[in-house]
């Protein structure tokens, strides 16, 4: 159900437009707000890309349309229609892995969130935006989002091609690092999953790390964790059969855990997901 209609740019651009919708999910029992960045020259009647964002609020912050612009003016990406999905107030429990929880048990409407996604979302924009039909779809999120936009691809790569995860929460666990039978090897969820799992073809996967993520090292390598979990994942993905050319790793010597350091990183994720070639 629509409630909402609103024009939210402050600023004109050339080359898009941004609309703010707002949706009620009976799985989420709330109001969902996303915005819907609009290129001028996408022409919905035909068969069109689709790439939807996690913490949709945070790319308002990091001014997304302002990194679109010059992209889609010069030429360097191919069209596509963007939608952010803002969070909600359980964003703790509504991100996550649907094939577990956290060892503290979040993550336990993640199931729901992703019924959202395909049962709710993606019908509600096919119709409100006429679209014919989605060419190829893809997801991506920052943090806890890119854990939830990356397990979304891997459980439904029928409906998914490409993951987009920005300083993805890979720790995500079964159990606590003091725990009595912690195995990190067994225990983080994604990992988990992964190892596992087929290898499926029309997979692609961006994982985007900064050295100054945070500053843990569990095993005390010299390697933050977030950069191992990172790795350590692209490894298990290489192990079931992915290849170099399907993962792309960005490793930021100043990188950090804030919207600053994704928003630089993301014009290199759209340049590889669907830069002109």
């Amino acid at each position: 159900m629509v409630q909402g209609n609103i024009a939210i740019q402050e600023k004109t651009y050339s080359t898009l437009r941004i609309e703010e919708r707002k949706l009620y999910s009976e799985y989420l029992q709330r109001d969902v707000i996303i915005d819907v960045y609009l290129p001028n020259k996408l022409d919905l009647t035909k068969g069109v890309d689709l790439l939807l964002v996690n913490d949709g609020q945070d790319l308002r912050t990091m001014e997304f349309a302002a990194i679109l612009d010059p992209l889609i003016f010069l030429g360097q990406i191919q069209p596509l229609l963007y939608v952010a999905i803002h969070c909600g107030p359980d964003r703790m429990n509504e991100y996550g892995t649907v094939y577990s929880a956290d060892y503290k048990g979040r993550g336990a409407r993640a199931g729901l969130y992703s019924k959202f996604v395909l049962d709710e979302l993606l019908p509600f924009l096919q119709s409100e935006f006429a679209v014919s039909s989605f060419n190829n779809k893809s997801f991506a999120g920052f943090s806890l989002g890119g854990l939830s936009a990356l397990d979304m691809v891997w459980n439904h790569y029928q409906e998914f091609t490409n993951a987009g995860v920005f300083s993805g929460s890979l720790w995500w666990r079964r159990r606590g690092y003091e725990d009595e039978g912690y195995d990190w090897d067994k225990d983080r969820i994604m990992h988990l999953q992964v190892q596992k799992g087929s290898y499926h073809p029309s997979l692609r996967f961006f994982f985007e790390c900064g050295c100054l993520d945070e500053t843990a090292d569990r095993n005390n390598n010299g390697i933050i964790d977030s950069i191992e979990d990172t790795t350590d994942l692209i490894e298990d993905l290489k192990n079931i059969g992915y290849h170099d050319d399907q993962i792309r790793y960005l490793q930021l010597e100043d990188g950090k855990h804030n919207i600053e350091t994704w928003a630089s990183a993301f014009p290199k994720f759209l340049k590889w997901g669907w830069g002109k070639r």
